[in-house]
């Protein structure tokens, strides 16, 4: 994933930057970035690797260098961003959010033209300077920016910091979000509106799929309206979204809330208490508990003042070491209980396994698993969740190329929770990750916690759905 933060401002942004691009940490991994373009023109500009620390103490030391009352930040799970550039549209800094599925084509199409590449992001064709190529083909940037929208297969979210102000791009299908925040004497845009709310910012205008705003310190206007279809991510309701943020007006605590209710209310299962794999289990454990009329204990406890999240390092073991060693289980709680431990998905298994085996060697009674989505069958094309990972590490597709001796077979069959093959496979992972039961949230029970209607929802992770491109 990512997320974009800009702000614009009638006195120096570099304090309201800062903190607002922090606030989407939990949106990416690798690298993070900040530029201020000040009243002369000039830009200001610094990127940093957030592999192995955290954004604000990569940043903080910098902050007098930001002079300008414009800028835009990003976290960012790809390249590194913001770039700024010279043009025929006049100088202007960019970031962007999302996956461009045919970046190769793309590449070769403007090389071409004659067009050069001087960014690499590990060793490949840099997203965020291709975008930036692709809108310096058009006259002017409400041009270049519906070409760029147009010629993309996947996704890219924009920010753009110009002479005019700060210009906000959601993508076409509106698969990721942008909000418009104001306080007395700014306007700021973000990915994620808790980024808001401790910097004094209201939630002002949700920005439409495909919609092209400017904004400027005395307000905002558009430059081109939204197109009729969006297909915003489902999984920013389920894992990606930080609990106090909203999209589409929809709050995130709200909606896995409700998705824990949803299963607890149909569970037959005699349990003792509801308990969460921290941090993205919390709020559905805490709905599944009111909804089994169970109660809500904390049976692990997250240790969060050194350990970082459990997918920044790079490579696997050490990601499943920190994994372990973060989660601190409650003994006392644990001992001979029936315990429900809720969590967001299961991808490969391999940490859930790990946890259940833990809990049972430390007391527990029973383990049994309830998970806040339908299982994951298609990796997602769209975003940077599960598109770089081959489908085989998906413990769906494990099964599914076990029993049909091909991963890629049949596959609607196991994604439709009424069938045979569906059932048979929930059971070959609640055998092999060693539960005493498992269940999974329905794509409709999904699709009514959001509220939104199921075509304006992508669900291709779950079901392979989706249109566009």
């Amino acid at each position: 994933m990512g997320g974009l933060f800009g702000v614009i401002s009638k006195e120096r942004c570099a304090t309201d930057l800062f903190y607002g691009t922090d606030y989407h940490s939990h949106l990416g991994t690798r690298r993070g970035g900040m530029a201020t373009r000040n009243s002369e023109g000039h830009f200001s500009r610094s990127i940093h690797n957030l592999e192995n620390s955290h954004f604000r103490a990569k940043f903080e030391d910098e902050l007098k260098k930001f002079d300008g009352n414009s800028g835009i930040g990003v976290i960012s799970d790809t390249d590194p961003q913001p770039m700024i550039l010279n043009s025929h549209l006049g100088k202007f800094a960019i970031a962007t959010v999302g996956k461009i599925i045919n970046i190769e084509e793309l590449e070769n199409m403007l090389i071409e033209k004659g067009r050069n590449f001087t960014e690499l992001s590990s060793g490949k064709t840099n997203p965020t300077e291709l975008t930036s190529i692709l809108i310096t083909e058009g006259e002017n940037f409400i041009d270049g920016i519906r070409n760029a929208q147009n010629s993309i297969r996947g996704s890219s979210s924009l920010l753009i910091l110009c002479s005019d102000g700060i210009i906000a791009s959601r993508d076409k299908y509106g698969r990721t979000p942008l909000i418009i925040g104001k306080k007395d004497g700014a306007y700021s845009v973000a990915s994620e509106t808790c980024a808001f709310l401790n910097l004094g910012y209201e939630d002002e205008y949700y920005i439409g799929p495909g919609e092209i705003v400017l904004i400027t310190e005395n307000g905002y206007r558009q430059l081109a309206p939204p197109g009729n279809k969006m297909q915003i991510c489902s999984f920013l309701w389920v894992y990606y979204g930080y609990p106090t943020s909203s999209y589409e007006k929809i709050n995130v605590d709200d909606v896995r809330y409700s998705l824990g209710y949803l299963l607890g209310e149909k569970d037959n299962t005699e349990l003792d208490i509801s308990s969460a794999i921290p941090d993205s289990g919390t709020c559905m454990a805490i709905g599944f508990a009111s909804g089994k009329k169970i109660p809500y204990r904390c049976a692990i406890v997250k240790y969060t003042p050194t350990w970082p999240r459990s997918f920044m390092p790079s490579d696997q073991a050490v990601r499943n070491l920190v994994a372990k060693m973060k989660l601190i289980p409650n003994k006392s709680l644990l001992r001979e209980k029936k315990i429900a431990f809720c969590d967001d998905s299961i991808v490969r298994g391999t940490q859930l396994g790990d946890n259940a085996k833990t809990l049972i060697d430390y007391g527990a009674r029973e383990i049994h698993i309830r998970i806040s989505c339908p299982p994951l069958v298609y990796p997602c094309p769209f975003l940077n969740f599960s598109a770089s990972r081959s489908p085989l590490e998906l413990i769906t597709r494990r099964f599914i190329q076990q029993k049909e001796d091909a991963h890629d077979k049949n596959l609607h069959l196991y994604s439709d929770n009424t069938t045979e093959e569906h059932k048979e496979m929930i059971e070959f992972i609640r055998k092999e990750l060693k539960l005493s039961s498992l269940q999974f949230n329905t794509i409709d029970d999904l699709i009514s916690s959001i509220g939104l209607d199921k075509s304006a929802i992508c669900t291709h992770c779950f079901d392979g759905s989706s249109f566009g491109n």
